[in-house]
């Protein structure tokens, strides 16, 4: 699933106000903090995650490699934060996150 340039403008929104939950340290990604990742998704639908200075790899790197192995979306990447997203099959559909739809995408 490929989110829109609104749905992206969306969910920053959304994830300006959430607290830094996902760490990653100088171990960079490993088998604990990939199920760490996978829960938060799955309980929240949007995650924050922050990269150490001690870490090898780049806030960048880090998401790009958390979103494959965890079946989420890179949301945005703004200096040691990353946000990630995957929309939970397991939450009521009434506690779930809503996607704008992109309205100039018309059927004809």
């Amino acid at each position: 699933m490929d989110l829109t340039g609104k749905q992206r403008a969306q969910l920053r929104g959304m994830a300006a106000q959430l607290d830094t939950i996902l760490i990653v340290g100088k171990d960079g990604i490993g088998d604990n903090l990939v199920k760490q990742a996978d829960g938060a998704l799955e309980a929240r639908e949007l995650i924050k995650g922050r990269v150490l200075e001690n870490s090898m790899l780049t806030a960048r790197e880090a998401a790009e490699a958390l979103a494959p192995l965890t079946r989420s979306e890179v949301v945005q990447v703004i200096g040691t934060k990353f946000v990630l997203y995957r929309q939970s099959h397991k939450k009521e559909k009434k506690d779930r996150i809503v996607l704008v739809q992109d309205r100039s995408r018309k059927s004809r």
